[in-house]
């Protein structure tokens, strides 16, 4: 099997992940590092990063716990390095797979949405598992460039940069979440705002243009009238109006 065609199966057993019920997320788990251990070449990228990778320091860095004055609230925050966040990832599923760590109190905790796991585990899979697969496109991009006919079937141009730019949507919508977490707000028109930020991320997913325009609308005017604005706004709402062009 060509590296190609490794990473290919492995970006396959992503999408397999992200899109399986809730109750079959572990089960997906194994499946996707099974995929490591069988390809050669992705077998060697995860053992170079995790060689010299402490993750146990790497842990209480990125699973961040912070009180707001009144209520404790946990979130995660990959490595900024590329290598980092390969391995860090890697451990971390790893964790999941040996139940070292619980897949299902670390959803609960980290990618509190609703209080369901279900929307943990959709916000979970955008952040974590959608990253991962564009780190390994970054990585393998010479050879996942050479296209051939299977790459045109599973991956075509406008779908990937739909998906890239999705990931990269709800990467700088939780980070809007955290801003507004820290920022001088009432506690009500916090959770306002994480309501609309929630349900801008939904209508990305779900291709819904005239509710993402909507919502964009509703979160503007409340950042200016809290006089609330993140340094990742403008970037967030140029990302938005790229999406949008993908439709």
């Amino acid at each position: 099997m060509s590296t190609k065609e490794q990473v290919l199966t492995f970006l396959e057993k992503c999408d397999e992940l992200k899109k399986c019920k809730f109750i079959m997320a572990t089960t997906k788990i194994k499946d996707l590092l099974k995929c490591i251990v069988n390809s050669p070449e992705l077998y060697k990228l995860f053992d170079t990063v995790t060689k010299d990778f402490n993750y146990p320091d790497q842990k209480k860095i990125c699973l961040i716990t912070e009180n707001d004055g009144m209520l404790n609230r946990s979130y995660l925050s990959l490595p900024q390095k590329v290598g980092h966040r390969l391995a860090f990832i890697f451990c971390l599923l790893v964790e999941f797979d040996r139940d070292t760590l619980n897949f299902n109190d670390f959803l609960q905790k980290y990618f509190h949405e609703d209080g369901s796991y279900f929307a943990s585990y959709q916000a979970f899979c955008n952040t974590v598992i959608a990253g991962l697969e564009d780190l390994l496109r970054q990585v393998f991009k010479e050879q996942l460039d050479n296209a051939d006919e299977r790459k045109s079937e599973a991956f075509p141009s406008v779908a990937s940069a739909r998906a890239k730019l999705i990931s990269e949507i709800s990467i700088a919508i939780e980070a809007e979440k955290q801003f507004i977490a820290g920022a001088s707000v009432p506690d009500e028109e916090k959770a306002n705002a994480y309501k609309m930020l929630g349900a801008l991320l939904n209508a990305v997913k779900d291709g819904n243009e005239e509710l993402i325009d909507a919502l964009i609308c509703g979160y503007n005017y409340f950042v200016l009238f809290y006089k609330c604005v993140s340094d990742g706004i403008a970037s967030l709402i140029e990302m938005l109006a790229e999406y949008e062009e993908t439709l």
